[in-house]
């Protein structure tokens, strides 16, 4: 076909030029744009995008700029599609960025001067899904769900702490950091989770855990734990 070769005969190749960018990132859920050499378009004969993503064959979509036609080869992924007119913007478009769009694009583009390359080795990331809560025995977790690559989780001030590592088996890893204080007089903890995305920041306050636990020692003394229960809510939520 005519976009996968040209016949030695009706083209000779002047120059060779090949543009590579090692590990540009994309954010899932995020539109991305991959472009060409910067080429003049008017010495532009045929342009052609290789996709190589993993578990799945080449995808290969190609413009002629004399017939003005577009044609593809096994591209069954309709979010990887051009930018705009390939005539007017050889780049390529994925949108949304998904986690299965981690892969090799190389944008070859043929001029009267030579052959043109610009190589893209793909990878996109996935934010974590934060959480901070509490559990009634006075531990303070901190989770970052699902993240690609894995989060780092940091705590102010420094506690008890134990961090593991969960992974998805999609490339997303899950990091939970749990952590305990002695000292009763920390009252408000932090919790940093760092990640290539973003990073945030969540407080909580450790005082509602250590009344809680308070109350519910105290009156397991005198009351069933229903009745008990339920008052010292009523008595925390006065608070």
């Amino acid at each position: 076909s005519w976009f996968v070769g040209w016949s030695p005969v009706t083209f000779i190749i002047l120059f060779v030029q090949v543009f590579s960018s090692p590990f540009p990132v994309c954010t899932c859920g995020y539109k991305g744009i991959l472009s060409c050499p910067r080429i003049s378009l008017t010495t532009v004969l045929v342009t052609t995008w290789e996709i190589i993503l993993r578990d799945k064959p080449s995808c290969t979509r190609a413009y002629r700029r004399d017939t003005n036609d577009t044609r593809t080869i096994n591209c069954s992924d309709e979010t990887i599609s051009w930018d705009s007119r390939p005539d007017q913007n050889p780049a390529l478009q994925i949108d949304p960025v998904a986690i299965t769009h981690d892969g090799y694009y190389r944008c070859e583009v043929v001029t009267t001067h030579g052959h043109f390359y610009h190589g893209y080795h793909l990878k996109v990331l996935v934010p974590p899904q934060v959480t901070l809560f509490q559990l009634e025995k006075g531990t303070i977790v901190c989770r970052a769900a699902a993240g690609k690559p894995a989060a780092q989780i940091s705590w102010t001030p420094g506690g008890d702490c134990h961090t593991v590592e969960e992974p998805l088996g999609n490339d997303t890893v899950t990091v939970q950091s749990s952590c305990r204080w002695e000292d009763h007089r920390v009252s408000k903890v932090s919790c940093s989770v760092y990640h290539l995305t973003g990073n945030r920041n969540l407080s909580i306050e450790q005082n509602s855990v250590s009344n809680f636990s308070f109350c519910v020692r105290f009156s397991l003394y005198q009351r069933s734990y229903g009745r008990m229960k339920k008052e010292c809510m009523e008595n925390f939520n006065q608070r």
